[in-house]
C-alpha cells in the first residue's frame, strides 16, 4: 500500500519518444507538501498566497538559480481539486531533457514519483469519487469508441453509482428492521412486514438481474466486439473485409487458400467499435502452412463472440452450409450467416436454415440473422453493417441506461443475487429472523464491494495498477 502522506509527482501526458514530441507537456503534483515545494523552485507570484483554481506565469529555477523553463503553473487547494488535496499542475515544454530535469528537481525537493493509478486512488480515499466512478476514468482514458466514450463518461458521473446506492438503501431499510427484531427477540415483536418484505426481494432481485443481464452490452463496448469472419476459400470473406473497412486491407484473389493468417482490424459502427478478424477457409489443408492457418481459424471463433459465416451462394448448397454451421456453432455466439455473391446468381437460391444446436436453444436467447448480398454493392454491405449492429444493440435506448463494464462489478453482482435468494428462500420456509438477517448483511457486503464502500488493500492495488502513471 502507497503512502498516502508523500507528496506525488508524474508526468500526466505522453512521454515523448523520438521525433515524436509535442509542444507542451504536462506535469502534475499532489500532497500536503505540493505548493510548498512548487514555491522552492517557482519565480514569479508567491504561490502560498495565491487562491485555488489560478494560473500563473513564470520560470522554474534549480538549486543553483539556473532557469529550466518557462512554464504556466496552476493551483489547486484542498478539497476543490481532483484527488481533494492540494495540487500543482505544471505545464512546461515538452522536450524529454526539460521533463526529466523538472522531475529531478521536484523529488530532490521533497516528492516521490507517482504509482500508477495513484493521483486516481487518492480521489477515491478523500470522497471525491466512489470505486464505479474511478474504473470509469480508466474506461474514459482508453476509449477509441463513441459508444466507450459515452458509457464511461455515464459512469464517471455515477451512472451505476446511483443504481447501486438505490438498492442498497431499500436493503438497509428492512435489514434495520430485521435486526430490531432481534434485539427484541425474547417479546416476539415482528417489525418487518414479512409481505413487503418479499415484494422489496423480488423486486431488487429483478433490477440486479437486468443489471447483470446489461454486462454483455457494457463489456462489449468497452473492450469492442471480439468479430470473426470464417468460411470456406473464395467465399468472398476478404473482399467484405475490405468493403466494410472502405480499403485494400487484405488481399484479394480467386487463388483458394490466399489468406492464410488472421488479420485484425477494428470498424466503427454507429459509434461501437467492432474487432473484425479475417481468417483462413476453411477447407481440408494442402500445406503445413495453410493447416495452421485453418487451426487458427478455429480458435479465433471458439473465443468470438460474433462470427460472420460467408459463403458463395452461386456455388455452396443451403445443405452444406447448414452442416458446417453445426460444426461451428457453439452456446452464447451470435451468428451472421451471409449469403454473398449473389449478382452471380440468375435466380435467389434456397437461404440454409440455422444449425439445430440454434433451434433447440430458441428457448433461451439466441441471437442469429441470415442475409443475402453482393459484397461489391455498397447499399449491401451497409444494409451488413447494420444488421451486425443490431446484433448486439437490439435496443439503442438500452445504451442510456445504467449497465455494468466491468467483470469485478459482475462477480459482486452476482454473489448479491445469490445471498438474496437464500433470503427469499428463508421467508418462503419461514426462517428464523437472524438467519435470513444474515443472508441481507452479506448482500449488502457485495454490493459495497461494487462501489468501494467495502474494500481490501489487495482489490484496490489491483484496480489502481492498471491505471496509467499520472492519473
Amino acid at each position: 500500500m502507497t503512502n498516502l502522506e508523500d507528496t506525488i509527482i508524474a508526468l500526466a501526458t505522453p512521454q515523448p519518444v523520438g521525433s515524436n514530441t509535442g509542444a507542451i507537456a504536462l506535469i502534475r503534483m499532489s500532497g500536503k507538501r505540493a505548493i510548498a515545494i512548487a514555491q522552492q523552485c517557482f519565480h514569479g507570484k508567491r504561490l502560498s498566497e495565491q487562491p485555488s483554481h489560478t494560473l500563473h506565469f513564470g520560470t522554474i529555477r534549480d538549486e543553483q538559480k539556473q532557469p529550466i523553463d518557462e512554464v504556466l503553473l496552476s493551483i489547486f487547494r484542498a478539497p476543490h481539486s481532483y484527488t481533494g488535496e492540494d495540487s500543482v499542475e505544471i505545464s512546461c515544454h515538452a522536450s524529454p531533457y526539460i521533463i526529466r530535469s523538472l522531475l529531478d528537481l521536484f523529488t530532490r525537493l521533497g516528492a516521490r514519483l507517482a504509482q500508477p493509478g495513484e493521483f486516481t486512488l487518492r480521489a477515491f480515499y478523500h470522497g471525491k469519487m466512489d470505486l464505479t466512478e474511478a474504473e470509469a476514468v480508466a474506461d474514459l482514458i482508453a476509449s477509441r469508441s463513441k459508444a466507450a466514450h459515452d458509457l464511461a463518461f455515464r459512469q464517471m458521473k455515477g451512472g451505476i453509482s446511483s443504481e447501486i446506492a438505490a438498492l442498497r438503501e431499500e436493503l438497509i431499510h428492512f435489514a434495520s428492521m430485521l435486526e430490531l427484531e432481534l434485539d427484541f427477540g425474547e417479546e416476539d415483536v415482528e417489525f418487518a412486514d414479512r409481505s413487503a418484505f418479499r415484494q422489496m426481494l423480488e423486486r431488487v432481485s429483478t433490477r440486479i438481474g437486468h443489471l447483470i443481464k446489461s454486462f454483455a452490452l457494457g463489456n462489449a463496448i468497452r473492450e469492442g466486439v471480439h468479430t470473426v469472419l470464417a468460411g470456406r476459400p473464395n467465399a468472398g470473406k476478404s473482399t467484405l473485409l475490405n468493403a466494410l473497412l472502405q480499403e485494400e486491407r487484405a488481399i484479394v484473389s480467386d487463388i483458394p487458400g490466399t489468406t492464410r493468417d488472421t488479420i485484425e482490424e477494428v470498424l466503427d459502427i454507429h459509434g461501437l467499435a467492432f474487432r473484425l478478424i479475417d481468417t483462413a477457409g476453411l477447407r481440408e489443408a494442402g500445406d503445413q502452412i495453410e493447416a495452421i492457418g485453418v487451426q487458427r481459424t478455429l480458435e479465433k471463433i471458439s473465443t468470438a463472440q460474433i462470427l460472420i459465416y460467408v459463403y458463395d451462394q452461386s456455388e455452396l448448397a443451403p445443405e452444406e452450409v447448414s452442416r458446417e454451421l453445426e460444426k461451428l456453432y457453439r452456446p452464447g455466439l451470435y451468428l451472421l450467416v451471409v449469403a454473398n455473391k449473389k449478382d452471380l446468381c440468375e435466380q435467389a437460391p434456397d437461404l440454409p436454415g440455422l444449425p439445430s444446436a440454434l433451434i433447440e436453444e430458441s428457448a433461451k436467447e439466441v441471437k442469429a440473422k441470415i442475409i443475402s448480398i453482393s459484397a461489391h454493392d455498397k447499399k449491401d454491405v451497409r444494409r451488413l453493417a447494420d444488421e451486425l449492429y443490431h446484433l448486439i444493440v437490439e435496443d439503442e435506448s438500452l445504451l442510456e441506461s445504467p449497465m455494468l463494464s466491468s467483470l469485478r462489478q459482475l462477480e459482486a453482482l452476482r454473489r448479491t443475487e445469490q445471498h438474496l435468494a437464500k433470503a427469499k428462500e428463508g421467508l418462503q420456509q419461514n426462517l428464523t429472523s437472524d438467519l435470513i438477517a444474515w443472508e441481507l448483511r452479506q448482500a449488502l457486503h457485495h454490493l459495497g464491494e461494487i462501489t468501494g464502500e467495502i474494500t481490501a488493500d489487495d482489490l484496490l492495488d489491483n484496480i489502481f495498477s492498471n491505471f496509467c502513471i499520472g492519473k
